[in-house]
């Protein structure tokens, strides 16, 4: 009880008229994150629709979708999606100064699972949705490629 009003008080004052402001500034990075993992994810089905075109291939594109589903875990790939978010460690040194903010590297590295996490959500629900899709005729994969892509983009 004695405590409350005084912290109460320290946070209105001092952190509360500030945090829509802190929110905001990281933010940017986050989303900046998350958008390359969205274009990332792109890229790699963009990839795969054009070889198949290329190739007319089933067990090429069957080799494709499974490298698809190991691109969470591809660090080399996942890397400029990280490193969007490694912006935050000189962004969280003010806030450390000012708000006595600890563990930045924690904060990035949640961030980084987090971006991870949604690859993996990606590459298993496009492979959820393709999967049927594989025996279809091979003029049609293409087009059911880049409509299922179009569905986990969204």
């Amino acid at each position: 009880a004695t405590v409350s009003e005084p912290a109460q008080k320290c946070c209105t004052e001092n952190i509360q008229p500030f945090l829509a402001s802190i929110l905001e500034e990281l933010m940017g990075p986050v989303s900046s994150g998350f958008t390359e993992v969205r274009s990332l994810f792109d890229k790699e089905v963009n990839e795969i629709i054009q070889d198949f075109q290329k190739t007319n291939d089933i067990t090429k594109l069957k080799e494709n979708v499974d490298q698809l589903m190991n691109l969470p875990f591809n660090s080399v790939k996942m890397e400029p999606c990280y490193l969007k978010v490694n912006l935050l460690q000189e962004l969280l040194q003010d806030l450390k100064s000012r708000f006595k903010v600890y563990h930045i590297d924690f904060v990035i590295q949640r961030t980084q699972n987090f971006m991870q996490e949604l690859m993996e959500n990606a590459v298993y629900t496009f492979e959820q949705l393709f999967s049927p899709s594989r025996q279809a005729d091979s003029v049609k994969v293409a087009t059911t490629i880049e409509k299922v892509k179009l569905r986990v983009l969204k």
